[in-house]
């Protein structure tokens, strides 16, 4: 969550019903005066092209008798595993990718303890952890070497060895990835429409029915990056790639767009439309629709969607959506766009689905309090629910409030429908993940999570952090450390999981570092406020994670 003093939204349900409607032109913001309990994630864009860097290369590093293998967390000797600790990996990995070159201790520090104040005695025990462990190399000189008042240098030469991921398999239907188109015009601002037209076919192709269809965050990871489609495809387990570019000027839009088989490099259509800017709604339908008939030999008819009547409704969606999760001054600028947008388009679905997520996000990140926050969330989800039932998306969000609110039969309900409405929604499928595990269907809970995983390879940290929290409740404390451990969670609110899970191993040592750390950003959390906010309707679950928490010596 934010710090103390930062902007915070504040309204009240009765402020935005006026004549039994929704009206927003009373919300605003201000600031609150109590520090937040959770701490939020890192920017989900971010995270996602940092993971590609790390599973497209994918790389171990041979020196001596070592083989090292950050991704693994391993370090080899002689094909023997070393005892060597997480942060150890973490300084080992950062000075064998430069050798011969001056690390600073500042650089190391941040490596082994990202985003965390320590002192600098920590990174001196650490080297020198790491000496003893790795020996003298054969010439008899020491793999580190220290260079006074700078850093560390490592000495040894390095061989990098191809990891060898194995590829995602392949699914049953036909599968699909559409990569950010590219803006053509001359306006760096123009930036939101092309991403908002390649995230609008996304939905439009995963309603359609009978494809698999990657999720947003996968397929923008790769933005701007020069890659070959059959990489990117094997790397995403899908079969064909839809790319193109948008130019947009003077009222008028150009897209071009082509689909290609990724295993043969075959293009299988590419056309290009000239339209009026009014028209952009009709010309996404008919690229889904020439797709879908490519793809699966026929036409299919979606279930008809809610199109905002307003393009500088849709342009102010498009950009809010981009900063809900990133600080609280964005998120009250989000805030602000889609206020804006739906006083200009009052029957745009998504842009209240979006303006929900920014009250929960309030909640959930930034500190806004519960009452009245979340009660506004949930009021903005019917409303958006209410006018386009067809949206998978605001059924979804809809369910993951009625669960906090503890209406379990109305949210299992809305769950149900947003999967059957679109069985690719991965968002859909990890926010099920939570709540079905804190109704103690755990093997259930696991199942959702990793369809999750396939249909967004590369998401956002929180499903790394659900992930987690699911391994835990099964009792696989090792796979949860492992999980939560990972740099795409490292860092969030995820520290309180992994303190329970080394706890349950019984490494307290390590598990009350992770507490300390987890309190620095979270001074007023308690066991307590958490168990009674969390929507559990299980009492063995609970008392799991209970007694995780209390063993780590989180605050009772």
């Amino acid at each position: 969550m934010g710090e103390k003093g930062a902007l915070f939204m504040t309204t009240s349900l009765s402020a935005l019903r006026v004549g039994g409607t929704l009206d927003l032109k009373e919300v605003g913001f201000c600031g609150i005066g109590s520090a937040p309990y959770l701490s939020p994630s890192k920017k989900f864009s971010k995270t996602s092209k940092r993971a590609i860097d790390r599973r497209m290369q994918d790389t171990r590093f041979a020196f001596g008798p070592f083989v090292l293998d950050p991704g693994a967390g391993t370090l080899l000797r002689n094909d023997d595993p070393v005892a060597v600790g997480h942060r150890g990996v973490k300084l080992l990995a950062a000075l064998v990718e430069r050798p011969g070159e001056i690390l600073a201790k500042t650089e190391l520090m941040d490596a082994a303890w990202p985003g965390t104040a320590v002192e600098e005695g920590n990174l001196t025990v650490q080297i020198a952890q790491l000496r003893k462990l790795l020996g003298r190399a054969a010439d008899g000189g020491e793999w580190i070497s220290t260079v006074p008042r700078i850093g560390y240098r490592f000495m040894g030469s390095i061989e990098r060895l191809a990891g060898g991921r194995k590829p995602l398999p392949l699914p049953g239907r036909p599968s699909i990835a559409v990569l950010p188109f590219v803006n053509l015009s001359n306006d760096p601002d123009q930036d939101s429409f092309a991403d908002g037209l390649t995230e609008d076919l996304i939905t439009d192709l995963s309603r359609s029915g009978g494809l698999f269809v990657i999720a947003r965050n996968s397929t923008f990871a790769y933005k701007g990056r020069a890659m070959d489609v059959r990489a990117i495809a094997e790397d995403l387990g899908v079969r064909y790639l839809l790319e193109g570019s948008a130019r947009r000027a003077s009222g008028r839009v150009r897209i071009n767009a082509q689909l290609v088989d990724a295993l043969s490099g075959e293009h299988l259509w590419a056309e290009r439309f000239d339209r009026n800017l009014e028209d952009i709604f009709a010309v996404q339908d008919e690229v889904t629709a020439k797709i879908v008939e490519a793809l699966l030999g026929r036409l299919r008819t979606p279930p008809s969607r809610n199109r905002p009547r307003s393009l500088e409704a849709y342009d102010l969606c498009v950009r809010a959506r981009k900063l809900i999760d990133d600080s609280p001054q964005t998120a009250r600028e989000a805030h602000l766009m889609l206020t804006r947008a739906v006083s200009l388009d009052p029957d745009y679905a998504e842009a209240y689905r979006w303006l929900a997520m920014n009250h929960w996000m309030g909640w959930v990140h930034w500190g806004e309090p519960i009452v009245p926050t979340r009660g506004i969330a949930l009021e903005l989800a019917r409303k958006a629910v209410a006018i386009d039932p067809n949206d998978a998306g605001c059924r979804w969000v809809l369910a993951n409030l009625l669960a906090y609110e503890r209406n379990f039969a109305e949210a299992d309900a809305e769950f149900a429908r947003a999967i059957e409405l679109d069985p690719n929604e991965a968002d859909t499928w990890a926010t099920l993940s939570d709540i079905t595990i804190l109704a103690g269907r755990v093997e259930e809970g696991l199942e959702h999570i990793r369809k999750a995983f396939r249909l967004n390879p590369y998401p956002a940290s929180w499903y790394y952090l659900t992930l987690g929290q699911a391994q835990y409740a099964a009792g696989d404390y090792e796979a949860a450390v492992e999980t939560l451990r990972k740099d795409e969670t490292y860092r969030t609110s995820s520290r309180r999981f992994l303190a329970a899970s080394l706890a349950q191993l019984g490494r307290f040592d390590e598990a009350r570092a992770e507490v300390d750390l987890f309190l620095v950003a979270n001074p007023h959390f308690t066991t307590g406020f958490w168990a009674t906010t969390e929507p559990f309707r299980d009492a063995a679950t609970l008392a799991h994670f209970v007694d995780g928490f209390h063993k780590a010596g989180l605050p009772d």
